[in-house]
């Protein structure tokens, strides 16, 4: 970075060294034509007066010419005296001056020349002033371009060590995050990294690395627990299997071969029922797409309903079809996974409702599965908790036997996965129980076109 600075300073300081190089012979070239310009007029004056021979040339240093029309020197300076015209061409027909150069003259002072030169016409003849010096060198003045020489690259210099001085310190903050980062592993997520008080884009780095490290390590908080749930629940049906198999191992002949088989079944049961699940989550985790048909959400809750014999009595309300666009085998799942909680928790009843909800000026159009059972309903307290995965409540209605812990997890997961809502409220007549409502985004079948 260091020499990167360096590099930089010294092309800047070359740059700008020619560029005022360049400034000053342009001053000095006009300048130059400037004076020119001024002691020629004064011998055009002379000549207009009818007054040449009176002109002072011998008093003066500048290198000065009067021709006339056939060529020949009429008048000039001293150091002009006895030398042939300046071969150089006269103004053209519609003006007087001309500003032109010339190499390779016989004039002391110089190799090239920088030449004014005015037309000055009278009764009886035309004369040519031409009033010359040399040219501009390329270093106009050398006293002026050495201290340039000696302050640019100086100048330069320290610009560019405080450039590196203040950005290094502008970056030392985020040295320290750096250093911090490395030093932070997935066992030591609660460490963040410094924060300076100000309001600078580091700070607002900082800011962001310590929000994504606050997101981490909840993520990394809910995956162990995770994983310490799952555990514990495969751990039970293993711990059945194991038991039932012993027991008809030990005792062969006592044991009821059927009962013991039964129970081998159940527990095989449960923890298909777990693996399914984790499966489910998994797919879902993982993002990967599935394929999506249109579906009538009516028609899959009745056929839901009805594929398997229910505990609860179940009441379907239907307004028509309801379609939505989405997985076929996902949204089934979820309507299972609404219906088998309803049917565990419900006393007698549970209804179905199946409607489309109209756009509000909050909301829009929607499709709606409502799922009521007549339960000791959700507190208000834990209708988000019963969407974390295996979660078990203090209340009677989450001292579930038959659920896996993972099912609510599951439907709100597919759901987000369709771009809707899941959530859990009490019954709307106030009578106990718990209220599940499904939002979809409607599918709007194009019109047909009109014949």
């Amino acid at each position: 970075m260091t020499l990167v600075a360096v590099a930089t300073a010294l092309l800047l300081s070359t740059a700008l060294y020619a560029a005022l190089l360049a400034i000053m012979r342009s001053q000095a070239q006009t300048d130059l034509l400037q004076h020119l310009a001024h002691q020629g007029r004064r011998v055009v004056a002379a000549a207009d007066a009818g007054r040449l021979d009176a002109y002072p040339f011998s008093s003066t240093r500048t290198l000065q010419q009067v021709v006339d029309q056939n060529g020949r020197v009429v008048a000039a300076t001293p150091g002009m005296q006895g030398r042939p015209p300046v071969p150089i061409p006269h103004p053209n027909p519609v003006d007087d001056r001309l500003t032109t150069r010339a190499c390779g003259i016989d004039v002391p002072g110089g190799s090239c020349f920088t030449i004014v030169e005015f037309r000055v016409r009278n009764d009886t003849q035309t004369l040519y002033v031409l009033t010359l010096a040399p040219e501009v060198p390329l270093v106009a003045r050398p006293a002026a371009a050495a201290f340039l020489g000696l302050l640019i690259p100086l100048t330069a210099a320290f610009a560019g060590w405080g450039a590196w001085a203040t950005a290094s310190r502008a970056l030392r903050p985020a040295a320290a995050i750096r250093r911090e980062l490395d030093e932070i592993t997935a066992t030591d997520l609660g460490r963040r990294v410094p924060v300076e008080p100000r309001d600078d884009e580091v700070t607002k780095l900082a800011t962001s690395i310590n929000a994504t490290l606050d997101r981490l390590e909840r993520a990394v908080a809910r995956q162990r627990a995770f994983v310490s749930d799952v555990s514990h629940e495969l751990r039970s049906p293993l711990t059945g299997l194991r038991v039932e198999l012993e027991f008809a191992l030990t005792e062969p002949d006592d044991a009821d071969l059927h009962q013991a088989l039964q129970g081998v079944l159940s527990n095989t049961d449960r923890l298909g029922a777990v693996v399914a699940d984790l499966l489910a989550l998994a797919r879902l985790d993982a993002g990967k797409g599935f394929p999506r048909e249109e579906i009538d959400l009516a028609e899959l809750a009745e056929q839901e309903i009805r594929r398997r014999p229910r505990r609860s009595h179940f009441d379907l309300i239907r307004d028509g079809p309801v379609r939505v666009v989405g997985g076929p085998s996902e949204l089934a799942r979820l309507l299972t996974n609404l219906i088998d909680n309803a049917d565990r928790h419900a006393a007698e009843a549970v209804a179905v409702r199946v409607h489309h909800a109209p756009a509000t000026a909050t909301r829009s159009a929607a499709a709606v599965v409502e799922v009521v059972d007549d339960g000791v309903g959700v507190a208000a307290e834990d209708r988000e908790r019963v969407f974390e995965r295996f979660t078990r409540l203090a209340d009677a209605r989450h001292r579930d036997a038959g659920g896996t812990g993972l099912g609510l997890a599951i439907s709100r997961d597919i759901a987000e996965a369709h771009h809707g809502t899941l959530t859990v409220t009490g019954r709307l007549d106030d009578r106990p129980g718990a209220r599940f409502v499904l939002r979809l985004p409607v599918h709007d079948p194009p019109l047909s076109p009109a014949r």
